[in-house]
């Protein structure tokens, strides 16, 4: 009878069933066609949707203890997500099967396209990567194109902290140190693996951990704040080397050329660090993260989007707190505008940081976003991003004061005073 199976549905609903006494499968199924009948009217009658391929086979799992039957009900809709609500709730009515008493209760409606959607982009990249090891480019562009989308799948998140970094830090005896995601990237593009990032001025344990068993090259920026970083490093980690940029470039700017020369001309850290004393004066402390602006971690997208704690950049002001401890609801041009950011971001994993005025501050990848936004603490007025909102994201939104989380799909009703929108409200 029915024509929709669960690989075809766009909803699937998951229900668990308890009965006081022995039933079968069919009585089961029986009693749901059957105390369900006129219920919902004429629309959502379960035997028509049926005939129609609107709502798929039934099934049912039952198992028998103690003369008590319990299972569940798995039930594949293609209506949309309010008639596929109302279908699961009208389940939760039948109070009897067959002579027995019985409770249903729904636990979940799944959207499968989200798992579908990210099983493409899953193949894909490894659909893409294969293609880079078995098919030459017919040019330098393609090349250069192709070799970017392998080196961010190539880039890994090492230790506690979840850092960025190469696949050959855990078999390397040295290892160099970065600043930043960025900095990884470049590095990788010009194949050193064994590269690990600080993502920040604080040193992490994973880096102080590191030093300890392995020889460490620390590789930062040719600005003042280049040394600020080697001397706090040397606080904390045990550094063997340092070795700088060029005067005024980051290291993610820099060629092949330029690395494998700053590489070379490395000094020990003892000589490093005198001659970064000398420079800096001692009225200045070191910065830390508990007396500055809040930090913004290093990440760049593909568009060029930069994402990096420039020293010399006007403070952020921080938001207002909300007020009345109620979500603030979205006007309809911002609705238009989230609505427009969310679809561009499918299937990239990504997040947009926004302004009051809804300017993108940067775009950061999902895995980043709540130590992004631990990071900034303010001054974020929404985030857009491709993926599900959890109770962590929520509560770490909340704490920054960001008005509107805005994502493909929620697990969370409620966060406080930030508002939740997902696809289907735009």
């Amino acid at each position: 009878m029915a024509k929709i199976a669960q690989v075809s549905a766009k909803y699937i609903v998951h229900a668990e069933i308890q009965i006081e006494g022995v039933v079968d499968r069919p009585d089961v199924i029986g009693a749901i066609f059957g105390q369900t009948e006129g219920l919902l009217g004429s629309d959502l009658e379960l035997r028509e949707l049926q005939r129609s391929g609107r709502i798929g086979r039934i099934e049912v799992n039952v198992d028998t203890k103690s003369g008590k039957s319990f299972g569940n009900i798995i039930l594949p809709s293609s209506l949309d997500k309010a008639e596929t609500s109302i279908v699961a709730a009208s389940l939760e009515i039948i109070q009897r099967i067959g002579p027995c008493n019985a409770k249903i209760k729904v636990s979940m409606i799944e959207d499968v396209r989200v798992s579908k959607r990210q099983f493409v982009v899953d193949r894909a990249k490894e659909l893409l990567k294969n293609l880079m090891e078995s098919v030459m480019p017919d040019s330098q562009e393609l090349a250069d194109e192709v070799s970017y989308a392998v080196r961010v799948m190539e880039i890994q998140e090492y230790g506690k902290e979840r850092l960025p970094a190469g696949p050959g830090i855990a078999e390397s005896d040295e290892i160099i140190l970065v600043e930043g995601r960025a900095d990884v990237l470049n590095l990788l593009k010009n194949g050193f693996k064994n590269v690990i990032a600080m993502n920040g001025t604080n040193v992490p344990e994973t880096i102080i951990e590191l030093s300890k068993k392995k020889t460490i090259t620390a590789f930062v920026d040719g600005d003042r704040g280049g040394d600020l970083i080697i001397k706090e490093l040397g606080g904390v980690a045990e550094l063997d080397f340092v070795t700088k940029a060029p005067d005024g470039k980051e290291v993610e700017e820099l060629t092949k050329k330029e690395i494998h020369k700053a590489l070379r001309n490395r000094v020990a850290f003892e000589q490093a660090k005198s001659d970064i004393i000398q420079s800096l004066p001692e009225s200045r402390p070191v910065v830390r993260t508990d007396d500055r602006r809040p930090p913004v971690r290093d990440t760049r997208d593909t568009r060029g989007t930069s994402f990096r704690d420039r020293r010399s950049a006007p403070p952020v002001r921080p938001a207002p707190p909300l007020t009345g401890g109620k979500p603030k609801e979205p006007t309809d041009k911002e609705k238009e505008s989230f609505g427009a950011m969310l679809e561009d971001l499918i299937g990239t994993r990504g997040a947009y940081i926004l302004d009051p005025k809804l300017n993108i501050l940067g775009k950061v990848p999902l895995s980043e976003l709540q130590g992004t936004i631990k990071s900034l603490k303010s001054g974020i007025y929404a985030v857009v991003f491709d993926g599900v909102i959890d109770k962590d994201i929520a509560s770490t939104a909340e704490r920054a004061y960001v008005n509107f989380l805005v994502a493909m799909d929620t697990k969370v009703k409620i966060a406080g005073r930030v508002k939740i929108l997902i696809s289907d409200d735009l």
